[in-house]
């Protein structure tokens, strides 16, 4: 078991590495509802981190599974909101790519935390995630269309990573626990590699 879920680490990890980068200012051209639709899928940071909130949700359980999920799309949509003129590309890159050492960590050993702190870190995060989204977006382009698209792709990213999460506690029984920190620890991995990059 331990083999094989060391394996679908390092695949997933490798079908990943070479999207790490695009999610990131200037990529989105249009800007309309099929670029907001898709930016979440294209990169990596994102990627990860939203699969990673729904994996957290599910293990977490009870009320969680919908409030961390909720939490993580409403400060994300604020964030893309308060388009924060005064915050750097730099920045908002620094953030999300400690999002996922966060959100890795936390998928790898915060499931006791108290939920509110929880809350309190997947709120936190998700705004630098919904600033790359609102700094992604070309000047002129329709706003609406390409938040609609943007919440529509996480909202889904986290209901699959919830039914990854669900999927994985009703099928590795007592290794679940190692499979969470495995996982987490290798969303957490990729956030460290987009810093130091």
């Amino acid at each position: 078991m331990k083999v094989r879920l060391g394996r679908a680490v390092a695949l997933l990890l490798g079908c990943l590495s070479g999207t790490v980068a695009l999610a990131h200012p200037g990529h989105v051209e249009g800007g309309g509802f099929a670029e907001g639709l898709m930016h979440p899928w294209t990169g990596a940071d994102h990627l990860l981190a939203m699969l990673a909130v729904g994996m957290l949700a599910a293990w977490v359980g009870g009320a969680a599974r919908w409030r961390l999920p909720l939490a993580f799309l409403s400060m994300m949509a604020a964030g893309s909101l308060l388009a924060l003129p005064g915050l750097g590309s730099g920045l908002i890159e620094a953030g999300v790519a400690l999002s996922l050492v966060v959100i890795g960590a936390l998928l790898a050993h915060g499931r006791g935390l108290p939920q509110q702190a929880l809350l309190l870190l997947v709120g936190f995060f998700a705004l630098f995630h919904g600033a790359a989204h609102g700094a992604e977006l070309p000047h002129g382009a329709a706003f609406s269309q390409y938040f609609g698209g943007f919440i529509l792709s996480t909202a889904a990213l986290h209901a699959l990573g919830l039914v990854l999460g669900q999927g994985a506690s009703a099928r590795l029984g007592r290794f679940r626990e190692g499979s969470a920190r495995a996982i987490g620890w290798a969303v957490a991995v990729v956030g460290v590699a987009l810093l130091v990059v």
